[in-house]
């Protein structure tokens, strides 16, 4: 494996202003290198270098642009087999999840490619002959893209791709624990064709780059991929210097499961999305709310299927799911599930650490959950399938909608009553019906409440790097 190293002007920089430190295998606790550690001279240098990437970026045709960004998501398809094994060694998650996160993150950048040739500006009818009155929408200016470890190339693509597609330079501070894929992506962009200064990657002592980058004056947006809580932290230091800002924060996802729902159905999907990557899913399904009538199979059903499930090193091929990301992660998973259970949760399966060279949790089921319980009110982020019985739809309503969350949302039924109701009532800003998969290229992706603000995704992702600029002009 290639050690990776920040990267400024194009050069992988060999040492950090904060000397180094150790990046950890989560499968079994080894140290994989020792990496350069930045902070704020850093952070301030990619700042300054953002602002030359910019005017080079920005004054060049969308035409061309497209070109370099379509040639590296080529490069990126046909480098899918040694990345995937960089994002199972520093993450965890199973081989084939990691292969095919970095090809779906390489169409992000190929459809961002084509949207950016997309991004028209309009004419407006004025109200005098002799007036013209237009609109040009123009790339906001350097972006400061802050991502997490558990999907280390997909969420810093949504943030790199339509950026650059717009015409921004961008400065991306990837988790520290996982900045092989970051450094992969930027890498294959500059191999690509990509001006050096348009992308800068860096990491270290995240508090001191976050404030820096924030408050430097050549940062024109700031975006974020993470919890609440530093969403909070970083949307507001933005905010005293009046930058835009795109949060993708967390959530704590209901999936109502009508009466009227298929079983088999409904089991096989919410066991294969629950514990897909170990739960560390900002969509994942985490409280199950099912009607009466359905609920003692729904719960046989995915106990049975729970058990199943291979529990491994990712670099495994029988593997279904790996450890959790960080130790962190599973000290919070013990005590989120001790906490159920003290308070009167039944355990169907699971619930204890495997072994003791890597961070493994069993696949989890807690049925008879209780809103009290701090499983049902804290994002679990892990491997936890939290289960509670409702009398009604409309008593699903209201549980689903108790949190400040507001990310993603799931409804099985085969009702089109029930759905018409679910459609009407969920306070979310996206919603599954009657399946589970949420993120694709095409389609926006955000939340309201607690889970931030703006969309990353779509054409709506595309606007959140663009700025209108109107022109009124009057005949001489």
């Amino acid at each position: 494996m290639a050690i990776p190293r920040p990267i400024f002007d194009g050069q992988e920089r060999m040492e950090g202003s904060l000397g180094t430190m150790e990046l950890m295998n989560p499968a079994t606790r080894e140290v994989i290198a020792i990496i350069p550690r930045c902070g704020e001279a850093e952070a301030l240098e990619a700042a300054r270098l953002s602002v030359d990437g910019f005017r080079i970026w920005s004054t060049m045709s969308a035409f061309d642009r497209s070109k370099i960004m379509r040639r590296a998501a080529d490069l990126m398809r046909a480098d899918a087999d040694d990345a995937a094994v960089d994002i199972t060694r520093e993450q965890g998650k199973p081989l084939a999840q990691a292969r095919g996160e970095w090809l779906a993150s390489a169409d992000l950048l190929d459809w961002y490619a084509e949207e950016g040739r997309r991004a028209y500006g309009r004419l407006i009818p004025t109200r005098a002959s002799d007036m013209r009155w237009t609109v040009f929408r123009r790339p906001v200016g350097p972006v400061a893209a802050f991502t997490p470890w558990n999907f280390p190339v997909w969420t810093p693509m949504q943030k790199i791709a339509p950026a650059l597609a717009a015409g921004c330079s961008v400065v991306l501070k990837p988790a520290e624990e996982t900045p092989s894929a970051g450094c992969r992506v930027v890498q294959t962009l500059l191999a690509a064709g990509l001006p050096p200064r348009v992308l800068t990657i860096l990491w270290g002592d995240a508090p001191a780059i976050s404030a820096a980058l924030c408050a430097a004056p050549e940062i024109q947006k700031v975006t974020l991929t993470g919890s609440t809580r530093v969403g909070r932290l970083l949307a507001s230091a933005a905010g005293q210097h009046l930058k835009k800002v795109t949060m993708e924060l967390g959530g704590h996802n209901p999936v109502i499961i009508a009466s009227d729902a298929d079983l088999d159905t409904v089991v096989a999907l919410s066991t294969e999305f629950k514990f897909r990557n170990a739960g560390q899913v900002c969509v994942s399904p985490t409280r199950f709310l099912i009607e009466q009538p359905l609920y003692a199979d729904f719960v046989a059903g995915v106990k049975e299927a729970a058990a199943k499930l291979r529990v491994g090193n990712g670099m495994d091929a029988d593997t279904q799911m790996g450890p959790l990301a960080t130790a962190g992660q599973l000290s919070k998973i013990e005590a989120l599930a001790a906490d159920a259970l003290q308070r009167g949760a039944k355990l169907e399966t699971g619930g204890a650490r495997i072994g003791n060279s890597g961070y493994f949790f069993e696949p989890t089921i807690l049925s008879g959950m209780t809103p009290d319980m701090e499983a049902m009110n804290e994002e679990p982020f892990g491997p936890l399938m939290l289960v509670m019985p409702v009398e009604s739809i409309d008593a699903a309503l209201i549980e689903a909608n108790r949190l400040p969350y507001g990310l993603a949302s799931y409804a099985f039924t085969n009702n089109l009553s029930t759905e018409q109701r679910i459609v009407a009532g969920i306070e979310a800003g996206m919603l599954g019906l009657n399946h589970f998969a949420m993120a694709m290229a095409e389609t926006p992706f955000g939340g309201v409440g607690d889970s931030g603000m703006g969309s990353e995704g779509g054409m709506e992702g595309m606007e959140a790097y663009l700025r209108p600029f109107f022109v009124t002009s009057k005949a001489g």
